[in-house]
């Protein structure tokens, strides 16, 4: 239908004029670039390319280096091998047996050839000794070594013979993981016979001309992942009627101690080791993420298992379980040390023995490795599950917990029939990955 308007009466628009261009945009800072702002604005700028056109990243080439390890089951052990064979790093493991679900693991990854056998031999006749020759096998090939020992056997005879192995071999760099001679830094201290050991072999290590300078010294703190209901000694987080826990151990309440996920921070920190050796070789590091005094340690570990959990100091240290041949003795020893610092915390000896390697914590470790799990996370998301993997099911409200057996007054000495650390009912427990 025609508009009623006259067309006379209809306003007459002027004709439209040309826009002019906008002012060109200022950055509020300065491009981190040498192009001029017209240019990197302008849509026909030579310097805008297409997605498309881009060339392809390229690949990160894969290490070719060969590294040695023993006691690959253990927890610093199989954290590292994990790394290591991500990146590309063939891995030569050496495994007691292919039992156990860790060692399954070990010996499934890719770039990871398993040699199987004892380090130290126990025939049935003839003379028992070090594996000379599977030592020898070991080290065919390799490059770098990682070297955390067990007690499983003559530690020290071990040790030696894969120091002397290495330097034949020509390995460019070794790390070994030790620990302190408590008695050497105080002659009112005890020596700690299991770290004692691992001191003997580094001192060893000092002396030969061709390895000492390429070796770097490797101190761990205390693991997260020690912890656990089971009734093993000094690390048993006890499970009440109310459901919290209790910790009991000779350690002062109020002294930092040093603590480390051995399974998730020592494959970082270690690798980064071997890919900086000029800066670590000779060195000696204290590897600890958390100076947690144990009530600190307590707290921390309730807000992350979501229950209350309190630290009772005790004198002695419970053995309520088989335990390997020679852990008693460090037992014993580890309750003399830290009676020295019963009363007066600033008596108590430093984990790492010497204060001023100890301050080094937490800050040499995070030089290397800075995505690290601490115990409240630890406590929240993995405690949980080994302690499943053990068979037990405090982690179901619905479960009922057992009422705590009355302790006889001789329970010191005697030990959960059926229940032997690292025996086949926790296999998550296996000997090797909680000795190492």
């Amino acid at each position: 239908m025609p508009s009623a308007t006259k067309r006379s009466a209809l306003e007459i628009r002027s004709r439209p004029q040309p826009v002019e261009a906008p002012p060109p945009r200022r950055l509020k800072h300065a491009p981190c670039t040498s192009i001029s702002e017209s240019d990197l604005f302008s849509v026909q700028s030579p310097y805008v390319s297409h997605i498309e056109e881009r060339p392809y990243k390229r690949p990160m080439p894969t290490p070719n280096l060969t590294i040695a390890v023993v006691n690959s089951s253990g927890r610093q052990a199989a954290s590292f091998i994990r790394v290591a064979s991500a990146v590309g790093y063939k891995v030569r493991a050496q495994l007691r047996n292919l039992d156990g679900i860790v060692a399954n693991e070990i010996s499934s990854l890719p770039n990871v050839k398993v040699i199987v056998g004892d380090l130290y031999t126990r025939p049935s006749s003839g003379p028992k000794g070090v594996n000379t020759a599977l030592i020898k096998d070991l080290f065919r090939g390799a490059d770098l070594a990682f070297i955390n020992t067990t007690f499983w056997g003559d530690e020290v005879a071990i040790g030696k013979a894969l120091a002397d192995a290495a330097a034949r071999a020509d390995i460019k760099h070794y790390v070994y993981s030790s620990m302190p001679d408590h008695s050497l830094a105080n002659e009112d201290w005890p020596s700690l016979p299991l770290w004692s050991a691992k001191f003997e072999v580094e001192q060893y290590i000092r002396t030969l001309p061709t390895l000492a300078p390429r070796t770097t010294f490797l101190y761990t703190g205390i693991y997260n992942n020690n912890f656990t209901s089971l009734p093993y000694p000094l690390f048993c987080m006890e499970l009440q009627k109310d459901r919290s826990f209790v910790w009991e151990a000779p350690f002062h309440p109020d002294v930092p101690l040093p603590w480390l996920d051995a399974e998730h921070d020592v494959g970082p920190a270690v690798l980064q080791l071997f890919k900086d050796e000029k800066k670590w070789a000779g060195q000696k590091i204290a590897l600890a993420y958390e100076m947690l005094s144990p009530i600190e340690a307590c707290r921390v570990f309730s807000k992350g298992v979501g229950r209350r959990v309190r630290y009772k100091h005790k004198d002695t240290i419970d053995v309520k379980v088989k335990i390997p041949t020679g852990y008693r003795e460090q037992l014993l020893a580890l309750e003399k040390l830290y009676a020295i610092g019963k009363d007066d915390p600033s008596k108590q000896p430093p984990y790492f023995g010497t204060h001023y390697f100890e301050s080094s914590c937490p800050e040499e470790a995070f030089a290397l490795w800075e995505g690290y799990r601490g115990l409240e996370e630890y406590a929240k998301e993995v405690f949980p599950l080994e302690e499943a993997a053990n068979g037990l099911k405090w982690m179901d409200e619905e479960e009922e917990v057992p009422e705590k057996e009355k302790e006889d007054e001789s329970s010191g000495d005697d030990e959960s029939e059926g229940l032997t650390i690292g025996g086949t009912d926790t296999p998550a427990r296996k000997e090797e990955t909680w000795l190492a």
